[in-house]
């Protein structure tokens, strides 16, 4: 049996209404440390998870009893879209956490000029999306493409990707990643 610890702490971390960078400062762990495991980048040792459970705090017994609650929610308005990013992207996800979700999908939106980070992304599953407004840079490996209003993407988020908003304009995309890796 596989436990997704990084979507347990993602839903448990949101129940307690923490921000990765407040659970960190509670915990005593880098904000990147808490990133990465909700990521499932990085498993964490028996210690560290237990330090960071201290931070809400929550015992190890009552962190794995938890049971996923299953989504009874079908519709979700424009503000209730949940804020997974910072300035200057923007990442709105659809519902208010992943833990029990196959799929994570998305509203993105960047200012001009920003991007994803020089080093490049690289995570479990498969990614898409669609340019709605402004232009994208998309690079996947070694291959790099100008997306516009229309254009799409879609690959296996294992392989070293990056987004740019190129042009003076912000850009917006819907995307999708499965499973809720991101």
């Amino acid at each position: 049996m596989s436990v997704d610890i990084g979507g347990r702490l993602r839903f448990v971390r949101a129940r307690h209404k923490l921000s990765q960078r407040e659970l960190a400062k509670r915990s005593g762990v880098t904000n990147s440390t808490i990133s990465l495991i909700e990521s499932n980048q990085m498993n964490p040792s028996v210690g560290a998870l237990k330090r960071i459970l201290d931070g809400l705090p929550m015992g190890l017994a009552e962190f794995f009893a938890i049971e996923p609650e299953r989504p009874r929610k079908a519709f979700y308005r424009s503000d209730e879209l949940t804020e997974i990013g910072k300035q200057p992207i923007s990442y709105r996800q659809v519902g208010d956490t992943m833990f029990g979700r196959s799929l994570q999908i998305l509203k993105e939106r960047y200012e001009p000029g920003s991007d994803t980070g020089r080093v490049p992304l690289t995570h479990d599953g498969e990614e898409g999306g669609i340019v709605v407004s402004g232009r994208l840079e998309v690079t996947v490996d070694d291959e790099r493409r100008i997306l516009d209003p229309g254009d799409a993407y879609y690959f296996e988020s294992r392989r070293p990707h990056r987004f740019r908003c190129v042009g003076a304009k912000p850009c917006e995309v819907i995307s999708a990643c499965t499973p809720p890796t991101f």
